[in-house]
């Protein structure tokens, strides 16, 4: 006898993207980033967790992950749409401040345009990296020395990210 239900959810698995509905479009489109949060050595890291916004004429996508170690965190955040635009339109001028607190660099690293700031007193910054026009990876952190930082965020694959990004 033919189990009905595994027969219905058959032919939707056979549908094409654009026959499902939009929350599931949606949530498959902040789960294709989700293996890209990965886990980091003497890191706890909670579970990743994501959004997909659809309204008329725009959408949004964010998957994030929060880390911590003793009282430093860090959060991982892959973000699409127009709230990367306008964070990516803030650091591609290639800027660079410094003041005996805080500075911020714009450098290329592994191929990509990178922008990083850094405040000393609290330990405390973010690496942003652009995927596409409208789509970046961000790592933000506090309690962590600059150079560990980068070195975090560098053991996400960027490339890989890009490759997701649509």
């Amino acid at each position: 006898m033919i189990d009905r239900r595994r027969a219905i959810l058959l032919a939707l698995a056979a549908l094409p993207a654009a026959w499902m509905p939009p929350a599931a479009r949606a949530q498959q489109s902040f789960q294709r980033f989700i293996p890209f949060l990965i886990d980091l050595p003497g890191w706890k890291g909670n579970k990743p967790d994501g959004m997909a916004l659809e309204m008329a004429g725009s959408s949004m996508i964010t998957a994030t992950r929060v880390y911590e170690r003793g009282e430093a965190r860090l959060n991982a955040q892959v973000i699409t749409g127009p709230a990367a635009q306008a964070a990516l339109a803030a650091t591609s001028a290639g800027i660079k401040l410094e003041t005996a607190d805080m500075h911020m660099s714009t450098s290329t690293i592994d191929g990509l345009q990178v922008t990083k700031t850094y405040t000393v007193s609290n330990k405390s910054g973010a690496i942003v990296v652009p995927l596409s026009a409208n789509a970046m990876f961000s790592v933000s952190f506090n309690g962590v020395a600059e150079d560990e930082a980068l070195a975090l965020a560098r053991k996400f694959d960027w490339k890989a990210l890009q490759g997701q990004v649509k």
